[in-house]
Formats: structure tokens, sequence, C-alpha cells
């Protein structure tokens, strides 16, 4: 099947990476290493291995139903228009405080590298998210040449990091291994669900693939190996160099950096982190700005933010919201002094009750008992362990779902939903 969009295997995969591997590198290994030590690698590798499933699930769905909607048009042919009103806000009102809180981390950064305190990293945070903005007004196929730059970059970036940081590595610094004891791994897997979010966001660019049914799947399975081999070298490579100074670092990478190269390395470790969130930022604009206008569409948010939601158009109304949206929740975060903790767990409750419902749509509309069935049921059992670690901070959640179903309710009845992009490829494969 070929599609009538523009990005191809390559940019995809960098997408892909883009939207997986960015503020998780850069603040996660500390604060993980603060939950539970060196026993935080186990942490990383159970989410490692734990993300293979659930990125072939949603590489399955993509690939057989490319849509704009994504998640939500998964949950809607699987379990109504409620279900897929509910998906579509989690993921769509979890954007705004998510990019905040990473343009912060980045913001962070380069305030250790030139000092001026919270000025500089509002200022940096604000300038992130304009430059994200302007190239995503241009398209996704600006937005997809972008990604690929920076993701060649970054990846070269971060092994040269890890490979100059092995001579420095201290056996010392695992012992002992879990010194807050074996359970604490359970909280870190939960703060971890961060850094693995973003197997999902591709989903709502499938139909911009030139051909997704043979695309999607291999961007997926580059995309899984390339981000597994880094986070777990870059979290081992910050706890056996920096030990217990790991978990008290606000700038892990660029302690790394100083001790791998020598000298004042902030400069280098501010431009990394920039980098990498700007990826992260731009891979959930282009995704979630495309999935605001097919929830227009399709009468899950009000019809005037539709425009753009079809293959080739560039959702621009859409992605003014969500900028509206960060730039407020900026505001707020700056006002309040809300720890990035706080704001990581609260936002993953959002992503895990988006992944519950997609893998729980696979389980329904993938073939019974083929290969990408059989993954999606194991993807479920994962996507439940990680619903039960994620707790109390599945609040928002329960509230952002509240808001669709009432939105459901009180819209005016006038509003029909139009059949979406992946409706005739479901009915002419069923």
């Amino acid at each position: 099947m070929t599609g009538t969009g523009r990005l191809s295997l390559v940019h995809g995969t960098a997408l892909y990476v883009g939207a997986v591997l960015g503020t998780g590198v850069i603040a996660l290994p500390a604060l993980a290493a603060e939950v539970s030590g060196p026993a935080s690698l186990v942490a990383w590798l159970l989410l490692v291995v734990a993300s293979a499933p659930l990125a072939a699930a949603f590489a399955a769905l993509g690939a057989r139903y490319p849509d704009a909607g994504g998640v939500s048009t998964y949950a809607r042919l699987a379990f109504g228009e409620q279900a897929a009103t509910v998906v579509g806000w989690c993921f769509y009102f979890a954007v705004p405080p998510g990019a905040s809180a990473a343009a912060l981390f980045a913001g962070a950064y380069v305030e250790s590298a030139v000092g001026g305190g919270t000025t500089t990293v509002a200022v940096s945070a604000v300038v992130l998210i304009a430059a994200v903005s302007v190239t995503n007004v241009f398209g996704v196929r600006l937005s997809g040449r972008v990604q690929f730059g920076l993701s060649v970059l970054l990846v070269t970036f971060l092994l040269v990091a890890v490979v100059l940081a092995v001579p420095h590595l201290d056996q010392g610094n695992l012992r002992p291994f879990a010194p807050h004891g074996w359970l604490a791994i359970g909280p870190t897997a939960a703060l971890l669900v961060w850094s693995f979010v973003g197997w999902e966001v591709i989903t709502h660019l499938t139909a911009e693939f030139r051909r997704p049914a043979r695309d999607l799947p291999r961007a997926t399975a580059a995309a899984v190996v390339i981000v597994g081999v880094l986070y777990l070298a870059v979290a081992f490579a910050v706890i056996g160099v920096l030990g217990t100074a790991a978990g008290s670092s606000d700038a892990p990478l660029g302690e790394l950096l100083a001790t791998a190269v020598g000298g004042n390395a902030r400069t280098l470790a501010a431009v990394a982190a920039v980098l990498l969130t700007f990826g992260t930022i731009n891979a959930y604009f282009a995704g979630a700005a495309k999935l605001g206008a097919a929830l227009g569409r399709d009468g899950s948010l009000p019809s005037w933010i539709a425009q753009g939601s079809s293959a080739g158009e560039v959702p621009r109304r859409s992605l003014g919201v969500l900028v509206a949206g960060v730039l407020v929740a900026l505001a707020g975060l700056l006002v309040a002094g809300i720890g990035p903790r706080l704001l990581v767990l609260v936002t993953t409750g959002l992503f895990v009750t988006v992944y519950a419902v997609g893998v729980a749509a696979a389980v329904k509309l993938l073939p019974t008992g083929g290969r990408a069935w059989v993954t999606a049921v194991s993807a479920l059992g994962i996507v439940l362990v990680l619903t039960a670690l994620t707790g109390r901070y599945l609040a928002w959640a329960v509230v952002v779902t509240a808001g669709a179903l009432l939105y459901v309710r009180l819209r005016p009845r006038s509003r029909r939903r139009p059949r979406t992009e992946a409706e005739p490829e479901k009915a002419a494969q069923t």
C-alpha cells in the first residue's frame, strides 16, 4: 500500500528516535539513581524489553489503519466514540505540560552553562518552544528532515560520550547495588516510563508515510534497537562513572562529559540537552497537532480545529492551540515552582492511559492468533503492570477522562462524525 504522505523510512525512523530519545537521557538517569541507586539499571533494562512489544503493537495498528487520529482512531474502531475521545484527550492534553517540563529540563542545562538563574531557564524554554513551533508550521516534511539531522548528530554525540567515559568507570560505584532495597525498582520503573513514552506518537503520522505498511514496522524496529542501546549505555555510564553523585546532579550528562573529556563541559552538555529536547518536542508537536485536527474532524474537539487533518496538510490551528497550552503551562510551572519529578509522573499517568486503551484496541482489531496479535496481548500485560506502578499519578488522567466524557455528552447533536481515513481500510481487510 502506498500512502499520499511524504515521510520516508529514514525520516520516520528519525522521528521515532526523536520522540522517545529526548529528555529522558538528559534528566532521568539522575532521578532514577536517586530512587534506587545502581539497581535503577534493572528498571532501565525492563523498560527497554517492555518497549519492544508496545512499539510493535502500535506499528501493526498504524500499518493496518493509517490515519491522523492514531490511537484515538484505533479506540474508535475497537470500542466506540467515547473511548476515542478519552484517549485523544489524554494524549493531546498531555503534550502541553510534558513539553513544558522538557523545555525546562533543557533550560536548566543552559542556566548551568551561562548562569542567570530562573530568568535564563524561562527564556531558554520559550525560545526552544518557539523554534519547534516554526519548524512545524512548515509541515511534517520539513519536520522529518530536521529530525533526521538531529537524530544522526545526537546518536553520534551520545555514543562518543559513552565511549570516552568508559575508561573512567569504577566498579565500586555499583556497590551496594540496591541501597534502597529491590522493591525500589518498581517506583523507578514508573518514573522511567517517561523515557519510553513516544512509541504511540508516530501513529498520528502514519498517513504521512509514503509506504506505511512496509516502512512503519521497519522504522519501529530500527528505533527500538537504537533507543534501547543508547538508554542502557548512557544510564550505565552515568552510574558507573559518577557513582552516588549521579543521584544529586541536575545535569548528569554534563558531569559525565566533564569526567570524560576533562575541564568544564557544561556548554557542550547544554547544547546536547537543547538539541535532544528539540527533537522530542518536535516529534510530539508534529504528532499531537495532527491528532488535534483529527479530533476536531471526528467531533471530539470543536470543528474549528479540524483544518489540516488530511495527509499532506499542515494542522496550523491545532498547532497554535498546543503552543498556547505550552506557554500557559510554562508560566504556571515557573510561578508555582513545581518540581520536575512530580510533573513527569503526572504526565506519565496520561500516557499510560493512552497505552492501555491503544494496546487493548490492538488486541481487538488485529487478526486473532497472528504474530501481531500475540505481541499485542503481551503488550497489554506490560501496560497493566505499568498502570499499577503509576498508582495515584493516574489522578490527572481521571480528570481529563471526565472532561472528555462531559464534552461528548454536551456537544451539539448536529455534529456528525465523518468516516475517517482508516475506516475504508478496515472495510477492505475485514
